[in-house]
């Protein structure tokens, strides 16, 4: 059994063994506990939360707690753990300190930029203060093939090609050793006081440790559960002791909640209506809503106002938020650049200096993947071989008179990691052939993450050339001949190998023009912004040299010393000492290849010792290879090493790998003072770095600050008691010759206070100068003024941003804390990426990230910054894992950052987008993310605890009497909504049929007078006529149809006849026939032969319902109805009398049937509304008789007229026109039944194409169908002349609001065929009214104007004010507007007015309201059996409850408004157009504002191309979206997030459960509407088996 239930079943009997039995009378929740082995760590429990109450004298005892404290809660939300569990079972708080760092340790696949041990305990700790809870996250419910999906099959070994920039792992599970045994007492002891101290006592359960008085930790749980439920402010739960009295202020507004009783192990619950219902899905879904039943948040005062009354919520500054209180800064200078005799003019004079004077000095040696020597490049071949490039790029490209490369233009590099000598001899090449190299990665397929934006970079510089080595060159993609193919976005590029042998020697006499440095470019170095963009950061030539000279004399660089370069040498850190800086001091660099570390991390130890080295440039996650990989080496001394210059130290997380690194080889040389941070940015280059001291005394600055401060951009000294703090260390001092400030980092640059942090920004000569080709984003960045308090500028000369967040500490050290990409400001606090990423690595089990690899990210959603962690999981963990370490890690952020997450998912190993060097392409992911193209294996999202700046709920004001707004309205000069149509008794029309009371009379009227006029002509799918009915030949069936009635059936008068036929002429014969034997007749749609199962039943109700004698049909229905497989359906034993029509008898009747009044029955009209409800309304003879002349005035309808009608003839309007109309007005009907369609779906324009039609009538079905059925054929219709230009009007017929898209849509596609765009309209019937509007209006004004006027019928109102039941008209286009069409123009003598649901008094015209109407063809009443009429007894016969209270008006059930036009018809009067808004039933009320689902079904449809359909409903106040797909299953997961946002962006609402189903799944009607009630019954009953549910926290 794989279904969910089957899984549960399971489940529970493999762990039933470790259930304890909890007292379940109070109905707590069951607690679960599972037993699980972490590697090497002690046992611990798991247990559930318990939502609810947990125990009735526990719950007692804190509410008196709580009530002492002034303030009495009325409803917990808490975690408690039971207290039934066996003491020994629960597992010790913190685990003994080997066993935790052999865990730590052996997760040697972290991404290791954020290691940090305090970290991981404090995180560790944060999560044992919830007591190891599981989370009260209702698991999804996934279908069985995406379960698959994630497991060992679908698991691709990773890549070991491309390099892996961020990447953890080298050797999964190699052990480290531990650092010293001291470090870990002391954690341990700091934590075990922060966890049993007297400082806090978090929740109730840990009286059992600390032993202090009860109550006081009734309270800390109190604080605790306001602590994680209250983002706004969070009170600072760890600094109350219970010695202090403390006041609790509770928030108000809480709800109280009733726990249901249990029966049995069904979970009863209470729905909207009251009644139980007993399934899973409830179970979950009041699961959730347990869980989001937390107290409301405190009201905040102050609003900005979404240029409407809808307020969002402005967060409101915390007062106790820290403040920075210091002085103004002041810059910090840097030492004096000193002036070194023998420093060269230029970089190339210092390469001309080497290469001349010391040739045989070795200036780079590269190293194979095996670690030995591969190439050694001296000073003298870089010479001649840059020389040789310089002179073949000038003077062998192009032609003599016009060559391709010209001094000053930019060239492309294109090399690979593995060959930093061909790029060095290139890079060269182009310094002295006075080009701009751009050096970028190489392109290895053609859709690269990133590639596009590399593309545009070198298209916006104009580049032509690409130089490149002989190897990448063939190992870039070709196509079939060879060619290789241009990239996407990138321009077209000539490829020039740049090895010795394919280039010319240049001629004795030709020399590179070596000058003194000067503002020319010198380079471009590429960055890639937050949002994906790559930018080219220009460095001239004279900065090129400050830079080296800069980096010289903080390094203390000397000639011929030895360097190991782990990084990338094409830009940063890697360019700048490895490649630059190098040639300017004739050093040796051992370049070690990303290929060589992946193989053998301890390889650049190796080298540093094999070379003596002096100094290694390398990243934190080397040192931590290292570290992993490091097996007590006999051999390794790294005491030649002077400098080991850390490139990424501006990450604040390279601390961890920095002191275990130290504490690992302090022992192997290793000296302290030899590591040195370094913090760098692409525009400003160098920022600062650690100078090598000799003094090994003094240890190096380091900051404990409280990262909750650092959320206010406040700095505060933290003791490391707390949980959340951030250490950082310095990053040494500012740049020689440079000025260094931090200013804040948005608005007017202004210079910080001293305990502030804002963005580093620096002025100095060795900087980038601009973003090539933006002058815009040059000015913003690279032109900074800095301002003091006073608003003077603090020098001259320019500063620049360097995208650095941090500060200047005591003694000038720099501390960076963050970068500005990385930044998020989520309600008003910022938060750093990076600093999640950490928190979210910590969380045990650390191995379930997939080699460390997490992306964070934010997204607005709702004028806020969302965040979203996305993470790849291990191959093999399963659903449980993912949600258990789902919640540990929302629980944790939410401890630590006092921060919630929007959105978690978790993708498979391995796929998502990576940089070259293989580390996470953030914005390519956060891209992915947004246009749903992530495939997530598991998402989780939290917008109810996230989301907290909503509008407030609308208060509905308290009752206005109905007299006082009808007199606001009078004085405020607004019109009551009412309106009419033409008054039947002024019409002058020469109607023969109005002398006749009775349809039955008119018929054989008609067959005496005009015998042989055809009435009737039903066409086939093949467009030919089918049969056809005369005035007489009806006549003559009809009166056999009586004779059959009254003999074979015995039926009296009045008796009820169901007419179970397929549309077409028999059912319009049996309905005259019913009538002439005085019978009442009720049309039913047949069965439908394929899908006996669940439509016989509908048929078999109405046929009960209507309580008919006798049933009447054709003689294969009546076969069907008595099938096997109708057996199955229903009872068949119980269908009243069935006569077969197919064989009537020959004779007359004696007399025809004249009913006695004409308030008497007609007929009876039965259809099942929207909301699934069956509804049968009685229709009189004279409402029959009034309804077909007002029909017959307002379409002008005659004897010869020709009307097309492709309607189903069941119900409401549509079987109006069908049976009814042409008896009455004599003209003749084409009747195309709509199943026919389907196989031909040109049927209907076809005819009336072809029988020059005026007139026609359809549903939205049809139209439907011919938008999306011919929407490519409409010049293959055009050539079998298909002509619609005679369609004067084209009326849909429909009981909603109209589908303006859609009437849009097929407008717009006919149009080429003739079709008049204002022929096609709407109509609008109801229960009580079947047709209210009907026919587009003649506006002769815009005859006479052109068709230029806009479409009169369209209105746009503003969305927000409808969901107030306000209608404000808005400009087309502008936010929130919706557009409106009307639904055609009211019937002759049909009255309508807007009222008030509720009070029942009239509204004014900017009212949205119930439409009442009042007209002679209303129905009379519904026919129930219950005769529980009272209760809708109002809906027939209501009166306004002020104004005109005599006239009595039928309910329609529909919210809509009046607006009179500007516009007049064709008697000269203005008219009322009526908007239908949707039905009352429909209708959703949520947060205290009225929303329609087709509102919100829209925006769900326009969130992604995948979704179909989609419907809407609410269940016990959470918003449901069902959503059908189009795609692979593994599309499922993508929806979720982007329906949430949509919801929240354009309707205010959060949604509860998604559900993504397959296509088809959503029911509709026959007249195309959404069975919306239908569909939540389904889910609640779980018989949608859909692809994935999603619960939103």
């Amino acid at each position: 059994d794989i279904t969910q239930k089957g899984y549960e079943k399971k489940r529970s009997k493999l762990i039933g063994a470790y259930l304890p039995q909890p007292p379940t009378a109070n109905g707590a929740a069951v607690v679960r506990c599972r037993l699980q082995h972490s590697e090497g760590a002690t046992r611990r429990t798991f247990r559930s939360a318990h939502i609810g109450v947990c125990d009735v004298r526990e719950a007692a005892a804190r509410e008196r707690a709580a009530s002492a404290t002034g303030n009495r809660p009325l409803f917990y939300f808490r975690f408690g753990v039971d207290q039934a569990l066996p003491q020994e079972r629960r597992a010790p708080v913190t685990p003994s300190s080997s066993s935790r760092y052999h865990r730590r340790r052996s997760s040697g696949s972290r991404d290791e930029r954020y290691r940090s041990d305090v970290h991981t305990e404090a995180v560790q700790a944060a999560l044992a203060k919830h007591k190891e809870r599981k989370m009260a996250v209702p698991m999804p419910s996934k279908r069985r093939s995406l379960v698959v999906q994630t497991s060992m099959d679908a698991y691709t070994p990773p890549d070991t090609s491309s390099g892996s920039e961020d990447d953890g792992s080298v050797q999964g599970d190699s052990q480290g050793t531990p650092t010293s045994s001291q470090g870990s007492i002391n954690m341990e002891h700091w934590i075990s006081q922060a966890m049993h101290g007297s400082t806090t006592s978090t929740t109730s359960s840990s009286s059992t440790q600390s032993g202090g008085s009860g109550a006081a930790h009734r309270l800390a749980d109190v604080l605790a559960q306001t602590h994680i439920e209250n983002h706004s402010a969070p009170p600072d739960v760890t600094t109350y002791t219970s010695e202090h009295a403390v006041q609790v202020e509770r928030p108000q507004g809480s709800t109280a909640s009733r726990t249901a009783p249990k029966y049995g192990n069904a979970e009863l619950m209470e729905t909207g209506d009251g009644v139980p219902v007993s399934s899973r899905v409830s179970a979950k879904i009041q699961q959730l809503v347990n869980t989001l039943k937390r107290p409301k948040r405190p009201p905040l005062r102050e609003f900005f106002v979404d240029d409407f009354e809808e307020l969002l919520e402005v967060q409101q500054p915390d007062p106790n938020q820290p403040k920075p209180e210091g002085a103004q800064m002041l810059a910090m200078r840097g030492e004096q650049l000193g002036v070194v005799t023998n420093w060269p003019p230029s970089l190339e004079a210092a390469l001309q200096r080497w290469g001349t004077i010391s040739p045989k000095a070795p200036c780079l040696t590269t190293m194979d993947t095996n670690g030995k020597p591969l190439y050694i490049l001296t000073y003298g071949k870089l010479w001649t071989r840059s020389m040789k490039v310089a002179y073949n790029i000038l003077h062998k490209l192009g032609t003599k008179q016009e060559p391709m490369v010209r001094p000053g233009d930019r060239v492309a590099l294109v090399f690979p990691n593995n060959d930093p000598a061909a790029f060095m001899v290139a890079f060269y090449g182009c310094l002295l052939a006075e080009v701009v190299p751009v050096p970028i990665e190489v392109p290895l397929t053609r859709k690269d993450a990133g590639s596009q934006q590399i593309g545009f970079l070198l298209g916006s510089c104009g580049v032509t050339v690409a130089l490149t080595s002989d190897a990448c060159h063939k190992g870039l993609p070709k196509s079939p001949t060879g060619e290789i193919p241009q990239f996407k976005g990138w321009p077209k590029l000539l490829w020039f190998v740049t090895e010795s042998k394919h280039l010319s020697k240049p001629p004795r006499d030709w020399f590179p023009h070596i000058k003194d440095a000067n503002n020319d470019t010198a380079y471009i170095e590429y960055k890639t912004c937050k949002d994906g963009s790559v930018l080219g950061v220009t460095v001239t030539r004279i900065a090129l040299l400050t830079h080296c000279q800069a980096l010289t004399q903080a390094c203390g660089y000397t000639e011929a010393e030895t360097i190991v370069n782990v990084l990338d040498f094409k830009k940063d850190v890697g360019l700048w000492h490895g490649i630059l800086t190098s040639v300017m001091n004739m050093m040796h660099v051992i370049s070690i290849p990303y290929s060589l570390m992946k193989v053998n991390p301890l390889s650049w130890i190796q080298k540093v010792c094999q070379y003596k080295a002096k100094v290694a440039c390398v990243k934190s996650r080397d040192m931590h290879w290292a570290l992993v990989a490091h097996r007590d080496q006999r051999d390794v001394n790294l005491s030649s090493l002077r400098m080991l210059i850390v490139a990424d130290g501006a990450n604040p997380w390279s601390i961890s790998s920095c002191d275990a690194f130290l504490n690992v080889f302090q022992s192997k040389g290793l000296r302290q003072e030899v590591i040195c941070p370094c913090a760098s940015s692409p525009e400003a280059l160098t920022v600062a770095i650690r100078r090598p001291t000799d003094d090994s005394n003094q240890p190096p600055g380091r900051g404990v600050l409280s990262m909750h401060g650092l959320t206010y951009g406040v700095i505060r000294v933290d003791s490391e008691e707390k949980l959340s703090v951030l250490t950082v260390q310095d990053v040494g001092l500012v740049m020689p010759g440079a000025i260094m400030c931090s200013v804040k980092p948005d608005g007017i640059p202004q210079l910080c206070r001293t305990d502030e942090i804002g963005e580093l920004c620096v002025c100095a000569v060795a900087t980038g100068t601009s973003y090539y080709g933006l002058s815009g984003m040059t000015k913003n960045t690279f032109e900074v003024f800095p301002m003091t308090s006073s608003g003077a500028p603090i020098s001259e000369y320019p500063f620049i941003r360097t995208g650095l967040l941090g500060f200047v500490g005591p003694g000038g050290l720099v501390f960076v804390v963050g970068k500005m990409d990385g930044l998020m400001v989520v309600s008003g606090r910022r938060h750093n990426a990076d600093d999640i990423v950490a928190t979210a690595l910590a969380v045990e089990p650390m191995k379930f990230v997939y080699r460390g690899r997490i992306a964070v990210f934010s997204v607005t959603v709702l004028h806020d910054d969302r965040i979203v962690i996305v993470a790849e999981q291990r191959p093999d963990s399963t659903e449980e894992d993912s949600f258990q370490w789902m919640s540990r890690v929302l629980q944790a952020i939410d401890s630590i950052h006092q921060v919630g997450v929007y959105c978690l998912a978790l993708v498979p190993a391995n796929t998502l987008p990576k940089t070259p060097l293989g580390g996470i392409h953030l914005s390519e992911t956060k891209q992915l993310f947004l246009e749903g193209a992530l495939h997530p294996c598991n998402v989780l999202l939290c917008p109810h605890t996230c989301v907290t700046n909503l509008p407030k709920p609308r208060q509905k004001q308290p009752e206005i009497g109905p007299a006082s707004v009808m007199v606001g309205n009078l004085v405020s000069g607004k019109r009551i909504a009412q309106a009419s149509g033409r008054d039947l008794g002024q019409i002058e029309d020469n109607d023969q049929a109005r002398k006749f009371l009775f349809l039955s009379e008119v018929l054989q009227w008609r067959a005496q007078t005009t015998p042989d006029h055809v009435l009737y002509t039903l066409l086939n799918c093949r467009g030919t006529i089918a049969n056809s009915l005369t005035c007489v030949q009806l006549h003559k069936r009809a009166e056999k149809i009586a004779v059959m009635l009254a003999e074979r059936g015995h039926l009296q008068d009045g008796d009820h006849v169901a007419l179970v036929y397929p549309p077409g002429i028999d059912l319009i014969a049996a309905f005259y026939g019913c009538l002439y034997a005085g019978c009442v007749p009720i049309t039913v749609r047949p069965p439908h032969p394929q899908n006996i199962a669940t439509t016989l039943p509908t048929v078999k109700m109405i046929v009960e319902v209507s309580r008919s004698a006798c049933l009447m049909t054709t003689q294969l229905i009546c076969k069907l109805l008595r099938s096997r497989e109708a057996a199955a359906a229903v009872d068949v034993r119980t269908w009243p009398l069935i006569l077969d029509t197919d064989d009537l008898p020959k004779k007359r009747p004696a007399q025809i049937c004249k009913p006695s009044n004409p308030d008497t029955l007609a007929y009876l009209d039965f259809s099942v509304s929207t909301t699934g409800m069956l509804a049968g309304v009685k229709m009189s003879h004279a409402a029959t008789s009034a309804f077909c002349r007002s029909i017959k005035l307002q379409c002008e309808l005659y004897p010869s007229r020709e009307v097309a009608i492709c309607l189903d003839p069941y119900c409401g309007l549509g079987f109006v026109l069908w049976c009814l109309c042409s008896v009455y007005s004599g003209h003749q009907s084409i009747l195309i039944p709509p199943s026919e369609l389907e196989t031909n779906p040109a049927l209907w324009l076809l005819a009336v194409s072809q029988y020059k039609v005026r007139d026609t009538f359809c549903s939205y079905s049809v139209m439907e169908l011919c938008t999306k059925g011919l929407g490519s054929q409409t010049e293959s219709l055009k050539a079998r002349g298909l002509d619609l230009s005679r369609v004067r009007t084209c009326v849909v017929v429909a009981e909603e609001r109209p589908r303006i898209a859609l009437t849009q849509s097929f407008s717009k596609l006919f149009k080429d065929l003739g079709l008049h765009p204002r022929a096609v309209s709407t109509s609008f019937g109801c229960r009580v009214n079947l047709a209210i509007c009907l026919q587009p209006h003649r506006l002769w004004t815009l005859a006479e104007q052109g068709t230029s006027g806009p479409d009169p019928t369209t209105v746009y109102v503003d969305m927000r004010a409808l969901r107030h039941d306000r209608v404000r008209l808005v400009e087309r286009g502008s936010p929130h507007s919706l557009p409106l069409m009307e639904s055609g123009k009211i019937l002759p003598g049909v009255r309508i007015i807007i009222a008030n649901p509720e009070t029942k008094g009239p509204l004014g015209d900017s009212h949205l309201g119930e439409i009442w109407v009042h007209s002679a063809h209303n129905a009379s009443g519904y026919f129930t059996i219950y005769g529980d009429e009272s209760l809708q007894s109002d809906h027939f016969n209501s009166r306004l409850s002020f104004g005109d209270t005599q006239t009595i008006w039928a309910r329609t059930g529909y919210l809509g408004f009046l607006r009179r036009t500007e516009l007049t018809d064709a008697n000269g009067e203005r008219h009322d157009a009526l908007y239908v808004v949707g039905a009352l039933d429909e209708a959703m009320e949520l947060r205290g504002m009225r929303y329609h689902p087709i509102d919100i079904e829209t925006s769900v449809i326009r969130a992604h191309k995948s979704v179909t359909e989609c419907a809407v409903f609410t269940w016990t106040n959470l918003l449901v979206v069902v959503v059908e797909l189009d795609g692979s299953e593994q599309e499922a997961l993508d929806l979720v997030p982007l329906v949430t946002n949509v919801v929240l962006e354009e309707h205010y609402l959060i949604v509860g459960v998604v559900v993504v189903v397959d296509i088809g799944v959503i029911p509709i009607n026959s007249r195309g509407e959404k069975q919306r009630m239908h569909l939540r019954d389904g889910f609640l009953a779980d018989q949608l088996d859909p692809i994935y549910v999603a619960y939103n926290m």
